[in-house]
């Protein structure tokens, strides 16, 4: 069971995730079974990733990082099993002596047992997916332990500590229609079926560092020829329970590229098209909720050059 098309070309290239093909509906939850042997993907770009996340953990760790008391052995089960899965699964890339792990590309060496930091921002040192932290309490979920370098437009510093509904709770759609599956969904999930799901959104830039509440407007440039400038960013998202802690452990990696690639794959018309008809399928709340409401016709003109070959 897949939630997109995956291109025939590079996996690691333009558009490696394409939500927006028609196969789902937006603002739906869209989770589906994922084989752990993919669950942290390979990035191209580990080595500037992981630079930016150590600039922000150094210089902003208070606006990326936070833990509970109480937190750190779920933390340190979440490090050793996301080393335990980069070595086994790209050794080109992670060589491990004992308990420091090498990452080739980016020539930094990770001490697993570093008694300074906090295992999850180690774990997330490792990796280009942010790493957050849920745990049962009795009025739900609650997020509990994070290092979110790459938020798509909410913040750590107000979202910490919130349960599952009060994370979700600007979702349109989700108090009434979504609340009770994702909470069963949490509730039930197994330690051997992890699950995964992607969603898209459009951004004026490629900066992958997007703290700003969803209400504040994107500031968007030339609205006559938006596809240089305009980006479609996907989270990737997966969700896997920790074997002792129980706790639920949640990945994010985002993947940014430029209007412009659809141009260059060998599916980008057909995608550019379908992207276009799920903007124009958005009610009043949900264009809002991605900050589309004053530039939809604009982005959607824009996709539809590109789907017509312009």
């Amino acid at each position: 069971m897949s939630l997109v098309e995956e291109p025939a070309e590079d996996p690691e290239g333009d558009l490696r995730h394409t939500p927006y093909d028609g196969s789902r509906k937006p603002f739906t939850v869209g989770l589906a079974p994922l084989d752990l042997t993919d669950w942290i993907e390979p990035d191209r770009r580990l080595a500037p990733t992981l630079a930016e996340k150590d600039h922000l953990l150094a210089t902003r760790r208070d606006i990326v990082m936070r833990e509970e008391p109480g937190m750190r052995e779920a933390q340190r089960e979440a490090l050793a099993l996301i080393a335990e899965h980069v070595v086994a699964r790209q050794p080109d890339i992670y060589r491990r002596e004992g308990n420091r792990i090498t990452i080739v590309p980016a020539g930094g060496v990770i001490d697993l047992d570093d008694p300074d930091e906090a295992p999850l921002v180690t774990a997330a040192r490792l990796v280009s997916d942010d790493l957050l932290m849920m745990r049962a309490a009795e009025g739900g979920y609650r997020l509990v332990a994070a290092v979110l370098c790459f938020p798509s437009a909410w913040s750590l510093t107000e979202k910490f500590g919130q349960s599952l509904d009060a994370l979700h709770a600007a979702v349109p759609g989700y108090p009434d229609r979504l609340a009770r599956v994702m909470n069963r969904i949490f509730e039930n999930l197994k330690v051997d079926q992890p699950v995964w799901r992607v969603n898209w959104s459009i951004y004026p830039d490629d900066e992958l560092h997007h703290p700003e509440s969803k209400e504040r407007p994107r500031d968007w440039f030339d609205e006559d020829d938006l596809a240089p400038e305009a980006f479609v960013r996907v989270e990737r998202q997966t969700l896997r329970r920790l074997p002792v802690s129980g706790d639920i452990l949640f990945t994010v990696r985002i993947h940014v590229d430029p209007f412009d690639a659809f141009r260059r794959h060998p599916e980008g018309a057909r995608l550019a098209s379908a992207l276009r008809e799920q903007i124009l399928g958005l009610d009043e709340a949900q264009l809002a909720y991605k900050a589309l409401t004053e530039h939809r016709d604009a982005v959607a003109a824009a996709l539809a050059r590109i789907a017509a070959g312009g």
